[in-house]
């Protein structure tokens, strides 16, 4: 068994709201008593959840609370959650850039962080001079750092410019040889931030498949935040789901992005309701998800045949209007589109304002269980987009004996010959 890499042990990270610093005079004498005293710091007791989605009533908000968990030796961790879930502030402890107010982290071996675009770059040094700086930080001798060079350069693609100042680097090239260095000079840890997604599409496949060599054929440590589930699921063993600050789940990769997806809140479910008050030119008002049975639901097996019962408005006449729906897999496949126009002689023609109704069924194709996502869109075709929609549903195959639990986009069956 894997020995662990990293320990989080009850780890809390607190922020005073509102106000820049530590908080009144008041406050900072009573918090140096209590510390001169040996006494835990009062004002940890007050603060409260992480959720944006409120409005804070105390002064001190918990960004973390009470996180632990276990990463082992050539684990590759994916770290998922929206957006203020204190994705990014977990990593910056694990690195130094900030201390957590209560708990540990026991770490083995040097770590290597990527947190942002530009971290640990110094704007005035050359791109050769910031690798030095950078690798001498992480502990490399200068030797260490030299025999590397041409290989960070090369991966970084920025040959031509490895002498100028990186303060002239675009946001794309900065990310690369931050990367670069970071995987490169053989770090026993390797944190990895979104930072990829300001990468091109080629550099995202280089850089996914280095953290897969640096995890597999290195044995070294690797945790990975990203919004991007096909990136996560492809690197990443195992997983944790961040939510308020709070462990929501661990466990296996593919269950954890099923998780997060499955509670996405933009995911609604079988039935969407608005009122459009914030839409000048038109709204989807009410959305609903059936099965075959005509019965609202969210989860269908391939046999099924769902539909959508779409009710939209439109305010003012439209001409070359388009309602179009778009299908996707967990991992963002496009799976297929539609649109209201695909039968129609003409569609440039006006549609006039007012409430429509319509039937869409949704063909499954037989699919693979999963997470999916329906985009609804409305608006002038390749112009103006009115109004957008996610809704999300579960194909959910694992009663089909034999195949219910395969890989891959599609489930079929197939007579062998002998």
């Amino acid at each position: 068994m894997s020995e662990t890499a990293i320990k989080f042990e009850n780890i809390s990270k607190q922020y005073r709201l509102g106000l820049v610093g530590t908080g009144t005079v008041k406050d900072d004498i009573n918090r140096w008593w209590h510390m001169v005293r040996g006494k835990e710091d009062p004002y940890l007791k007050i603060g409260e959840a992480n959720d944006r989605s409120t409005m804070a009533t105390g002064k001190y908000v918990w960004a973390l609370k009470d996180i632990s968990f276990d990463v082992k030796q050539g684990e590759v961790m994916g770290i998922i959650g929206k957006n203020g879930a204190g994705k990014s502030t977990l990593l910056k402890i694990l690195s130094r850039v900030t201390s957590p107010s209560t708990g540990c982290i026991k770490a083995k071996g040097r770590i290597a962080s990527l947190l942002e675009v530009g971290t640990g770059f110094h704007p005035e040094l050359t791109g050769r001079e910031n690798i030095y700086m950078n690798g001498s930080i992480m502990g490399m001798t200068k030797s260490e750092i030299t025999r590397k060079l041409d290989e960070i350069i090369a991966f970084a693609g920025i040959e031509k410019y490895v002498d100028t100042p990186s303060k002239r680097y675009s946001s794309g090239m900065t990310v690369r040889l931050g990367f670069a260095i970071a995987a490169h000079l053989e770090p026993e840890i390797l944190v990895v931030d979104e930072v990829l997604a300001v990468g091109d599409a080629e550099f995202q496949k280089k850089a996914i498949g280095k953290m897969q060599d640096v995890s597999k054929g290195k044995g070294r440590t690797v945790l990975f935040v990203s919004h991007n589930m096909g990136a996560v699921k492809s690197l990443c063993s195992r997983g944790i789901v961040l939510k308020n600050g709070r462990v929501d789940a661990i466990g296996d990769i593919d269950s954890i992005v099923d998780k997060y997806l499955r509670d996405t809140p933009t995911a609604a479910s079988y039935e969407y309701v608005n009122d459009g008050i914030d839409k000048p030119n038109g709204y989807f008002k009410n959305i609903k998800l059936y099965n075959k049975n005509g019965e609202p639901d969210d989860v269908f097996s391939i046999d099924d045949e769902p539909y959508l019962e779409v009710e939209y408005i439109i305010k003012q006449n439209t001409r070359n209007y388009n309602t179009g729906l778009n299908l996707y897999n967990s991992l963002g496949v496009h799976v297929y589109a539609t649109a209201d126009t695909d039968l129609m002689d003409d569609i440039s023609g006006e549609k006039k304002a007012g409430t429509y109704k319509t039937r869409v069924p949704l063909p499954l194709f037989n699919l693979n269980s999963g997470i999916y996502k329906i985009d609804l869109l409305m608006g002038i075709m390749n112009i103006q987009l009115f109004d957008q929609v996610e809704i999300y549903f579960t194909i959910d195959n694992k009663n089909y004996i034999n195949t219910g639990n395969r890989p891959g986009l599609l489930l079929t069956s197939n007579k062998w010959e002998y």
